[in-house]
């Protein structure tokens, strides 16, 4: 009778929507039978060819078209590579959204910022060790360690077995806020049988393990120390509220008044402070309007811009443009993270900026990683014991270091399975085998637009900033179908007028010549005519000076 019923128990859907091959834009859907969860909806940074983008969400097509079966969002922690894309996709899946406090907290107010969503999507804490059922699916919080307070593993249960998700996670036996990661709980689980572990890859090259987040205070009182003349600029993630916390510690114990500078700083210290998730000391916190009237070497400025945004307070102030703060000699600027990759040029052009203005600028040694490395994840894996092991969470090369650590704990290469996004994972206690493939292309973000803009828009623009665009207009008599005016050539970002004429005039002879031969066929289609223009100028402006610009051919009639 029991082997009757496991022959009827469904298989269990596992299926990315992004964040596999990539830093960045996680989101996984689960699906058993009538039942879908999400867990996580994160954006990605643009990549530098990606000109005008603002931001990169997960394509939700899977999620849309089967609206009725989703039964909520599962949120991890409340980064931007796992949180940032809730309020656009929550537009189309409008799902109740469950996570713990902080990450609550942070959800709400980026929702805020979206008109009529706060008020119209179902958020609910949950507690470390609480479940929740959704549809076909229990889900448990877990408590692990990570650069944001109240993140969460997930223990996902189903008819089809138990997965475990860690979510960002290292292990820190003595975090600054709250208790150690809950492996009692890691172990339990594993004693009763895991399907599968999706475990962190980010540094899953990395060897040994992920120091302590309190070794970084330690580093901070160092450097206290050794500038105790200087004011104090440190520059780290608004997210890290630990890190946040450790700098306003040492500064009090040093003595020294705290601002807090850019928004999404303020924002997230003032959520951890109402939700107790930070402890500031009184008398400590200044408004930055206010840190002018105290000594500068009294002085510590907490500030956005550690990747080297151009717009983030810390530039504005290397750059002379910021109202309130301006750094020079005797400032001393700390960089409290590594560089996201592909961040790396955007970080050193702004450390350049900063030493020429005399600053003195510290960025090494004063940030920790919040991911596991090598032993950290064999750890999981030894208290987990799951049949399957499915790497999440990096780029490919880091998706293959973890699948070596799970052969180097004796899995066999078939219980081991690299996934892509979009890929539709079935599994079961006897497989685990790719089956589909859902759309997941990446949806581009472009002010007020989301996903008008497409790879043949990037093309352009790519385009037009290597060089530039021509705009070439004619005025066609209607009745009879003839020029008579033009055509005019003008040029953007492509070549100097003034200087060069010659080459302008040589365009509109080609262009005349190519026109009137199409006049004298007899072709007056203006969709022809402008086909002509774009060749005529694109082979001109190639063979003369080797460049592709946009053509812009305009036809007027009379």
């Amino acid at each position: 009778m029991n082997k009757e019923k496991e022959k009827n128990v469904s298989k269990l859907k596992i299926i990315p929507l992004g964040g596999l091959e990539q830093i960045g834009m996680n989101i996984t859907a689960f699906e058993y039978e009538d039942s879908i969860i999400v867990v996580d909806c994160g954006l990605a940074f643009p990549e530098g060819d990606m000109l005008g983008i603002d931001l990169v969400i997960p394509d939700v097509t899977y999620l849309k078209e089967n609206i009725d079966k989703v039964k909520g969002f599962v949120i991890t922690h409340g980064h931007e590579d796992h949180i940032g894309a809730l309020p656009y996709v929550l537009r189309d899946v409008n799902v109740p959204i469950y996570a713990t406090k902080l990450t609550i907290g942070i959800i709400e107010n980026k929702l805020k910022e979206h008109e009529g969503l706060l008020k119209n999507v179902k958020r609910k804490v949950v507690k470390f060790g609480q479940s929740i059922n959704l549809g076909q699916f229990r889900v448990e919080f877990i408590k692990t360690n990570h650069s944001i307070v109240d993140a969460a593993a997930l223990a996902i249960f189903s008819p089809a077995g138990v997965v475990v998700h860690t979510g960002d996670f290292k292990v820190d036996y003595t975090p600054v806020y709250g208790d150690s990661i809950d492996l009692e709980r890691f172990a339990t689980l594993g004693k009763k049988g895991v399907l599968a572990l999706m475990c962190d890859s980010t540094n899953a090259e990395r060897p040994g393990f992920t120091p302590s987040e309190r070794t970084v205070g330690r580093t901070f009182d160092t450097i206290f120390n050794e500038h105790k003349n200087t004011r104090i600029i440190i520059a780290t993630f608004a997210s890290n509220v630990d890190r946040v916390q450790q700098i306003i510690n040492t500064a009090h114990a040093h003595g020294r008044k705290v601002a807090v500078e850019g928004r999404s700083m303020v924002s997230i210290i003032d959520i951890a402070q109402t939700l107790k998730r930070i402890s500031i000391p009184q008398n400590t916190l200044v408004d930055v309007d206010q840190i002018k009237n105290f000594p500068p070497e009294q002085t510590v400025i907490i500030t956005t811009g550690s990747q080297g945004e151009s717009m983030a307070a810390l530039s504005r102030m290397a750059g002379g443009t910021h109202k309130k703060v301006s750094i020079g000699a005797g400032d001393t600027v700390i960089f409290s993270s590594n560089p996201i990759p592909g961040n790396e040029k955007a970080v050193t052009k702004i450390i350049n900026e900063l030493l020429l203005k005399g600053a003195d600028v510290i960025f090494q040694d004063a940030h920790v990683s919040g991911h596991a490395c090598a032993e950290e994840i064999k750890l999981i894996y030894s208290l987990v014991q799951p049949k399957y092991a499915l790497p999440v969470h990096g780029e490919y090369k880091h998706l293959k270091a973890q699948a070596k650590i799970a052969e180097s704990l004796g899995f066999e290469k078939d219980k081991i399975v690299i996934l892509r996004s979009g890929d539709v994972l079935e599994l079961s206690e006897d497989s685990a085998k790719v089956v589909d493939k859902v759309p997941c292309q990446s949806v581009y973000v472009d002010g007020l637009g989301v996903g008008d803009v497409g790879n043949s828009v990037l093309k352009d623009r790519q385009r037009l900033s290597e060089s530039g665009v021509v705009i070439a207009s004619i005025v066609v008599d209607e009745y009879s179908g003839t020029m008579i005016a033009g055509p005019d050539v003008y040029t953007r970002g492509c070549i100097y007028e003034k200087e060069s004429e010659e080459i302008l005039e040589g365009a509109r002879r080609e262009l005349t010549k190519a026109l009137n031969s199409a006049f004298d066929r007899n072709v007056f289609d203006w969709g022809k005519l402008k086909t002509i223009m774009k060749d005529t100028l694109s082979e001109y402006f190639w063979r003369t000076n080797k460049r592709r610009p946009v053509i812009v051919p305009i036809i007027s009639g009379v």
